[in-house]
């Protein structure tokens, strides 16, 4: 029976076979992302890699939850504590807020996802880093058309082109998703495309122009549920979300362009590579919130519509020389970044008059900035025979400015700034003790600045004017340890043991009027235990399971203050209490059938999350959840080279067992309004029809 196949990464910045990394790192390939849904959504997939927290808030106007390794989950929207990559191009800003609604999965190769004492050599990400390639174009031509539909007015068309011309390889993707959504008051609308055009020059040098376009209408946002009102009725909206209409446009449109080359004659070790990175785009975003017209109030409230305009742009450059040292292959990697984002953000009333979900007047106008400009190396010596280590370096700088413009009675000029700097190490050692069995053990720093949303209030900022410069970015160490073995030929096993302690933890300070303040808190420790494994039991059966067994908890006890209807409520937060958001459990299993690369495949998928904390009380949580899916395909291919036909359908069973769970939690929400509820039984449904030409 065959081996199971080798999987090759990039997550050193340089091409190598997953199990040669002394890191966690997971991919998931294209194949993998065809059969897990209808290619909408990171959630889709991503829930099978241990380690990772990817949960659907059936909220397309707050995008999804990501964590890693705890990192991450105290986002109530959008992605923060994780790095974020499409094609190498960074995904998130300097100040650590991410998107992922932009990452187009249609025309995705693979997906890359690191985590642990690694990422720290990617910056201002604490605990991980996720990254999304986008396929190259067939060698020969190919058109393909694909349509999706599901439950709630689900529906997804693609068309997609790709091929080689001379020199000029290209891939073209655009796509259309429309939902009315699970809960009333969810619909969402989300146009892509997505393009890759890769020139081949002389001396073997590629130039590659990664352009996407992403368009989001008018955006339903439901808000989340108190344990009443989703024990009552888990698919309705808060009454204040259809109130005030909330719901959000989108829209974010870039470029990059990336030079590589080989440099030099190639050598015994391999060839030097020069690598040159340029990028720029602009992000759009209009909010309407459900915050009540009398909190709005106070001549400090910013109001409760968002406007905002982000320019953003950056480069990088790195240099990988590939040489003897002592006889031993050994490659040093150095290079520099700079990012930069300029944002334009006003703030206005969510009402006129009695008139609710209008822009009404200005309450907020400002300019701002946030800058990073880092330096790092990384070196790997093979040592000996069945010794390797590794050392990584990364020097970071941010930097934030505000210029305001806004300027009443009762509300001062709030411009000023603020600057974190940290210089993160990494060291590894890998043993080989046989070609079936690595060993590995690293350790190295991190730090998670706080983000321009996280800074721009203070709780006082009723007395004093300008940013949170108290705000102190958090610094965590961890330590890895694992192994990556092939007890038989076709099957894989995968573990990780790590921890990681952090200082100066980034947790909410005082919730009020719809608005959170921020805090250091002290330190946090995060425990866990992460493992995989592949079987392949016979030509047409196969396995896969992941495990992950995570604590996070705080370690020193804080005071966090709720303001409801004028009333304040000052709250202690134990030492020893969970973080939010980080279930102490989490599992995916998997039995797939697949007798041949055409013809009928199918899938029994179960998923499984032990109780998710809903605030940092830890007196509200979402209950332990399993849930089941069912899924079966059907390829068949007529004809040959370029005038093949071929057809993919897929057909997906989603909560198979019509189980009533929570999918998400809105982490520490001040009204308590935690919980976002998830789909019962839902039944998908897709086609791809591609020709070569």
């Amino acid at each position: 029976m065959a081996a199971l196949p080798e999987v090759v990464v990039s997550a050193t910045r340089t091409p190598e076979a997953r199990r040669d990394v002394a890191a966690s790192i997971d991919t998931v390939d294209a194949a993998t992302l065809r059969q897990m849904g209808p290619q909408i959504n990171l959630s889709e997939a991503l829930q099978r890699v241990p380690g990772l927290g990817v949960l659907n808030r059936q909220n397309y106007a707050q995008d999804l939850q990501i964590s890693s390794r705890g990192f991450g989950a105290r986002s109530t929207f959008g992605v923060r504590g994780v790095r974020l990559y499409a094609d190498g191009i960074p995904a998130t800003m300097p100040d650590g807020q991410g998107q992922s609604a932009s990452f187009d999965l249609g025309s995705a190769e693979r997906i890359e996802v690191l985590r642990g004492p690694a990422s720290a050599l990617y910056g201002n990400a604490a605990g991980g880093v996720i990254q999304v390639f986008t396929e190259d174009g067939p060698p020969t031509p190919e058109v393909s058309l694909g349509l999706a539909a599901g439950p709630d007015g689900l529906r997804r068309g693609q068309f997609k082109l790709g091929g080689q011309s001379g020199a000029l390889n290209y891939m073209v993707n655009i796509s259309r998703f429309d939902t009315d959504g699970w809960r009333d008051h969810s619909a969402a609308r989300r146009e892509q495309a997505n393009a890759k055009l890769r020139w081949d020059l002389p001396g073997r040098a590629t130039l590659t122009l990664v352009g996407s376009h992403l368009d989001m209408p008018g955006v339903q946002d439901p808000l989340g549920l108190t344990a009443a009102q989703l024990a009552a009725n888990p698919r309705q909206a808060d009454a204040a979300a259809t109130a005030y209409d909330a719901r959000k446009d989108i829209a974010n449109s870039q470029l990059g362009l990336v030079y590589e080359r080989p440099v030099g004659a190639a050598g015994a070790t391999g060839e030097d590579t020069l690598r040159l990175m340029v990028y720029g785009g602009r992000r759009q975003v209009r909010q309407f919130q459900s915050i009540p017209a009398g909190a709005q109030t106070p001549p400090r409230h910013p109001g409760g519509v968002i406007d905002f305009s982000r320019d953003y742009q950056g480069l990088d450059a790195r240099y990988t020389w590939r040489t003897l040292l002592a006889e031993r292959p050994f490659t040093l990697t150095g290079g520099a970044s700079i990012d930069q984002v300029q944002e334009q953000r006003q703030g206005y009333q969510n009402f006129v008059g009695s008139t609710l979900g209008v822009v009404g007047a200005l309450r907020r106008d400002e300019d701002n900035r946030a800058r990073n400009s880092d330096q790092y190396l990384q070196a790997d010596w093979a040592v000996a025979e069945q010794w390797s280590v590794g050392a990584g370096l990364r020097h970071s700088r941010v930097r934030f400015t505000s210029r305001d413009h806004y300027i009443v009675p009762g509300n001062g000029d709030d411009s000023g700034a603020m600057a974190f700097e940290a210089t993160t190490p990494l060291a590894s050692v890998m043993w080989k003790p046989s070609p079936a069995l690595h060993l590995y053990a690293s350790a190295g720093r991190s730090f998670e600045t706080p983000t321009l949303n996280e800074v721009a209030y203070r709780s006082n900022a009723g007395t004093e004017p300008g940013w949170n410069r108290g705000l102190k970015a958090s610094r965590a160490q961890h330590l890895e340890i694992g192994l990556k073995s092939r007890p038989l030929p076709r099957a894989t096993l995968d573990v990780a043991v790590f921890t990681i302690d952090t200082n100066d933890e980034i947790a909410v300070a005082r919730n009020e009027g719809g608005r959170s303040t921020f805090q250091n808190v002290g330190r946090t420790r995060r425990d866990g235990v992460e493992a995989s494994s592949r079987l392949a039991i016979t030509p047409a059966w196969s396995t896969y399971a992941a495990l992950t067994l995570t604590r996070a908890r705080y370690l020193d006890a804080f005071n966090s203050v709720a303001v409801a209807s004028g009333v304040s409520t000052s709250t202690q937060v134990g030492a020893g209490n969970d973080l939010p958001g980080v279930p102490r459990r989490t599992a995916y299993a998997e039995l797939a059938w697949r007798p041949a690369a055409t013809g009928w495949h199918g899938a029994l998928e179960l998923r499984h999350s032990a109780r998710l904390w809903a605030n940092d009380v830890n007196d509200a949580y979402a209950p332990a959840s399993t849930v089941w899916a069912l899924r079966a395909g059907w390829r068949q291919v007529w004809g040959q080279g370029d005038q093949a036909w071929r057809l993919d359908t897929l057909a997906r069973i989603d909560n198979l067992r019509d189980t009533a769970y929570v999918g998400s939690v809105i982490v520490n929400e001040g009204n308590r309004r935690y919980f976002e509820s998830a789909p019962g039984r839902a039944l998908m449904v897709s086609a791809t029809l591609a020709r070569s030409f």
